[in-house]
């Protein structure tokens, strides 16, 4: 251990993994340049402590920036010493994670520290979809530091934690809004997926790695299950608004692993472990429950930009490490405002590419409404789902019958309209009528989702697909 061995760089390393794990690499490293007088400083581990250990036995790579030293800035020995860390982990193919607390870019190291972010950001973006990146933000995390924790995989933040490229008194018109607070980043910015405590935030990373694969060539790890794969879920549908609670309902152990809670609530992403097997959930959402019970939000049954892009980065996180992905569909359109129509195209088509591109095993799992474009690209079976069931009382189409009923029999009295609505929901939007034609592969009790999910899972373990030849899609 180095000098700043009682730091809490030092702590924080001990806290996140297995006790005595941890072996340090670069101890003796020391800032290089000269310059403003650096040589009268002294810079233990040059302000960042590197290693490895493992979290539950699994081997993981580490760096822990320290405040204490320079503020813990970036020159140019300390990015080498954190290149090393992803050449290491590159090679043996475990993920990194990076504990984060600096003041950004060293000063008075200039172009050498400027050079050094540049060859971070490179080493990330090869690494990106080989194994996987995690940023803790635990202090300051600022300018082109803010930059590297937006090319990891997943983000945690202390909920004091301060992370922004342009400090929020440089923003023009800003008097009131600190944009690099936790809040701001986990809700308006969707950048950080995890918000709490120190001790929380450690504990959520330690869950996290527990179920997901090292690299993208393991298995995500698999847990022994001790749930009754046949379970039923008799009050399933008192959940159906809020995925958080389905998910949780259906999963081994009712475990269920949540990303982004706080952004984009309309649209939930997470992981379960079904059979054992870790899967990457995305569902609409049209209530959110309190711990309580109570309603505390509802949503339209709708997809919003935010949500698409939100879901669409998930997926392809589940894609680049071979984990299949279960969608829960209860959607009848696309958000109707002027916000949410800025962008909301592009938005839509990177989810649609997202799914339609993962060659992963996919289910859908259709639990309300299922109408129009909006159903098209949450995984239907056009799109590429490779399973498709549906709740008995789940209505898929192109609209709500009684509006269509109203376009196709304008100007006719109400009785008519009924009447039409009537037949248009039994003969064009009922689960049977899609059954029929093989959009539905099976109609099923509510209660017994988990098991049928299992099977799927299951039966599509081997799963292959020929794709067209390419380097890579460009929505």
């Amino acid at each position: 251990m180095s000098n700043s061995a009682q730091s809490s760089a030092a702590s924080r390393i001990a806290a996140l993994l297995d006790e005595n794990s941890f072996v340090e690499i670069g101890a003796g490293v020391t800032a290089r340049n000269t310059d403003f007088n650096l040589t009268g400083e002294k810079t233990p581990s040059d302000g960042v402590i590197t290693g490895y250990g493992t979290i539950d036995d699994r081997l993981v790579y580490v760096y822990s920036q320290d405040a204490s030293v320079l503020g813990g800035t970036i020159g140019e020995m300390h990015a080498k010493k954190i290149l090393r860390v992803y050449d290491l982990a590159m090679k043996m193919g475990a993920p990194v994670i990076g504990l984060l607390d600096s003041a950004g870019l060293r000063l008075e190291e200039s172009t050498d520290a400027l050079n050094a972010f540049g060859l971070l950001y490179r080493k990330m973006s090869l690494a990106s979809g080989v194994i996987p990146q995690i940023a803790a933000v635990l202090g300051k995390c600022g300018g082109g530091l803010a930059v590297a924790a937006g090319l990891c995989d997943f983000v945690f933040m202390e909920k004091d934690a301060k992370l922004f490229v342009n400090s929020p008194n440089a923003l023009a018109g800003n008097k009131t809004e600190d944009t690099a607070s936790s809040k701001f980043q986990s809700e308006s910015t969707g950048l950080a997926d995890f918000v709490g405590t120190e001790a929380e935030v450690i504990s959520n990373i330690r869950a996290l790695v527990s179920m997901i694969p090292s690299n993208n060539e393991d298995e995500a790890p698999y847990a022994d299950v001790t749930d009754d794969l046949n379970r039923v879920s008799a009050d399933i549908e008192n959940g159906a608004g809020d995925p958080a609670v389905l998910l949780s309902e259906i999963s081994d152990g009712n475990v269920f692993c949540e990303v982004k809670a706080a952004s984009a609530k309309d649209m939930v992403t997470g992981f379960i472990r079904l059979n054992g097997t870790t899967v990457g959930a995305v569902a609409n959402r049209t209530v959110l429950f309190g711990e309580d019970g109570s309603e505390k939000e509802t949503f339209s049954p709708a997809l919003s930009a935010k949500g698409c892009e939100k879901a669409a980065k998930f997926i392809s996180f589940c894609d680049a490490f071979a984990i299949p992905v279960l969608t829960v569909t209860n959607v009848s359109g696309f958000r109707a405002d002027m916000h949410n129509e800025y962008r909301i195209a592009k938005a839509a088509a990177q989810l649609t590419f997202a799914l339609a591109n993962a060659s992963v095993p996919k289910v859908n799992l259709i639990t309300g409404s299922a109408f129009g474009s909006a159903y098209t690209i949450m995984n239907s079976q056009a799109l590429g789902a490779d399973m498709t069931y549906a709740w008995n009382d789940a209505k898929i189409g192109m609209m709500d019958a009684k509006l269509a009923a109203g376009i196709m029999y304008a100007g006719q009295d109400a009785s008519v309209i009924s009447e039409k609505a009537a037949a248009y929901e039994k003969e064009e939007e009922s689960t049977e009528a899609a059954a029929k034609r093989g959009y539905v592969d099976t109609i099923i009790e509510p209660a017994e989702s988990r098991k049928y999910l299992i099977g799927a899972f299951e039966m599509l373990y081997t799963k292959r697909e020929d794709r067209p030849v390419k380097k890579h899609g460009s929505v």
